[in-house]
């Protein structure tokens, strides 16, 4: 594999480590993205793989040279990796577009134009850092690190300072940049709505472990707990033959009569249709329609026994 890490180890006490034994890998060119709340171990396992942090043990391999292992530490800057980082730094002396050419290869010249282009950095090239907002700031950052055409670019919450009404924009032209230049991505996030659509593989971790390694669409259809499950969209625990399984929003119908009842909370218009908020047997419980339902009105729902999520006892929280 192009890219890969096997028992990696990281700990700051003894007692609690933060990396238990990761190991996955990357085909060259994909883009994963590494999902977690807070706290989980996200950006140390960025800076462990960027030489930022030494690991305990394990190994890392990029493109055919160990970086990490038992012998060996490859040096941050020998490693061709490109970290964009959450507090974007830039060289506050130098204007934007120094920042993006500062101590670039005259061969990687070509890419400037067609990336400030995309990202709509135009009228920002002579400004200095302190004249910038957050937003264009971590623009500045991406496109800093995407010229280079790094081995391995490093992404840490990149798009959580971008205004709504571009995001969708930048991330849709990042993605097309990174498959054009087959750059092998990793973005650690927090916000998984956002990155559904531009990830070959997501990564879920928690407390350190993987949870799971998958597609979107195996992670969201196929999770393999509650934690998962969750972190993609929301769940509605329901009973089914005596057990206790799970159904998305999207595949519940309300029907005339049924013997899953539900009482409506509010319904939340969201543009094209309304996510509806209810409680079925005391659980929260959500679905979509195209009408709007009253307060405590009673409605009766039914499924599809093929869309229904089912988790033993132990897969109900996550791995540790």
């Amino acid at each position: 594999m192009y890219f890969f890490v096997k028992n990696i180890k990281k700990s700051y006490r003894s007692d609690n480590p933060v990396l238990k034994n990761l190991s996955f890998s990357m085909s060259k060119g994909e883009i994963l993205s590494f999902v977690g709340e807070s706290g989980s171990g996200k950006t140390t396992f960025l800076r462990s793989v960027s030489g930022l942090e030494k690991l305990d043990k394990g190994l890392i391999s990029l493109n055919g040279t160990v970086l990490n292992s038992e012998n060996i530490f490859v040096k941050p800057q020998k490693r061709n990796i490109a970290h964009v980082f959450q507090d974007f730094p830039l060289f506050p002396h130098l204007t934007v577009y120094n920042n993006l050419i500062f101590n670039l290869d005259s061969a990687f010249k070509k890419n400037i134009d067609d990336l400030v282009g995309v990202t709509g950095l135009e009228t920002l090239l002579n400004r200095y850092p302190y004249q910038l907002s957050g937003g264009e700031r971590q623009r500045v950052c991406i496109v800093r690190a995407i010229i280079r055409e790094p081995d391995l670019l490093l992404l840490d919450e990149p798009f959580s300072n971008l205004d709504k009404k571009i995001k969708k924009s930048i991330i849709d032209h990042v993605e097309s940049i990174l498959q054009q230049k087959k750059i092998t991505t990793i973005l650690v996030t927090h916000d998984i709505n956002n990155i559904l659509n531009i990830s070959d593989k997501i990564l879920v971790f928690k407390g350190g472990v993987l949870q799971q390694y998958d597609s979107p669409q195996n992670m969201y259809c196929h999770p393999s707990n509650c934690y998962c499950a969750e972190l993609l969209g929301d769940l509605n625990e329901i009973n089914f033959q005596g057990k206790k399984h799970y159904i998305r929003p999207e595949h519940v119908k309300i029907v005339e009569k049924s013997k899953y009842k539900i009482n409506i909370i509010k319904s939340l218009y969201q543009g094209k249709d309304y996510k509806v908020k209810a409680t079925h047997n005391l659980n929260e419980f959500h679905f979509y329609s195209k009408d709007s339902y009253e307060p405590k009105t009673t409605l009766y729902f039914d499924f599809d026994s093929k869309n229904l999520i089912f988790f033993n006892k132990k897969c109900e929280s996550y791995f540790t």
